[in-house]
Formats: C-alpha cells, structure tokens, sequence
C-alpha cells in the first residue's frame, strides 16, 4: 500500500479536524509496508480509573484514533472514513506512564478497511495490555 499522508500531514489533519484529541497522541511511524501506524500516549493521572490502570475508554481512544491514523495514512484526508465494528480484548492492567498502540492494515477493500492491533507499555511489546480488531467504512 502507497502512503498518501506523512506524518506531519496527518498531524496537520488531526489538529485541524479532531484538535480536542489531537494534543493527547503522538503519531511515532506510519508504513504502508504492512506495519501500519505507531502511536504513542503518555498516560497521566487524569486518564487513569481507581486501581491506578489506564481507563478502558481512553485505551479505545488510543486504539481507534491508531487505526484511523493507519487508514488515513493510506486513503488520504478523508474525514469520513468511520469506525463501524470494534472488538477489544483488555489483558493486562497498563500503569499510567507511556503507552504505545500499533495498527496494522489486514484488508484495504472498496468499502470497507480491517485493522488489527495491540497496546502496550513503552519497552514492553511482547505483553501486550490490549489487542484490537476494527472495521472502518470508507466514504
């Protein structure tokens, strides 16, 4: 797959179109090889729930604005590409502190794009504190 947004581009997207969620992420890597997009979250105590863990909502956030990115990055700007399914998989309890989310492209079709991914802490990959599967339509 062809890139057809880089990363400043689509951080350009993100402050212009979603600037209230735009300040919380970085956009790492993006790759239209397969690997998709890279995001990192530093998790803070207003993002955490009792128990000193990440609150579920704001790991969705962080795996539906990483799967967005990996769609963008290989559709263009187009605003209206939509989440329509999401399945979450919460495994490990993530401290506050950095989180970093991966998104990979599994099918790019006409209508509709499947994405897979993980969260995880900063430095450790292979234990992963969420996996993700989400549909995008595209407009």
């Amino acid at each position: 797959m062809d890139l057809k947004m880089n990363i400043s581009e689509l951080q350009i997207f993100l402050d212009t179109e979603f600037p209230q969620m735009a300040q919380e992420f970085e956009i790492v890597s993006i790759s239209g090889s397969g690997e998709g997009a890279l995001v990192l979250f530093n998790a803070t105590e207003k993002h955490l729930r009792p128990g000193n863990t990440v609150s579920g909502p704001w790991m969705f956030a962080l795996a539906d604005l990483t799967a967005y990115i990996a769609v963008l990055s290989v559709l263009g700007p187009v605003a209206q590409a939509v989440t329509t399914n999401c399945s979450i998989d919460f495994m490990r309890r993530p401290d506050s502190g950095l989180l970093m989310c991966r998104a990979k492209i599994l099918k790019l079709g006409r209508r509709l794009v499947i994405i897979d991914g993980r969260i995880f802490s900063e430095g450790s990959e292979e234990l992963s504190a969420a996996r993700f599967s989400m549909t995008y339509a595209r407009p």
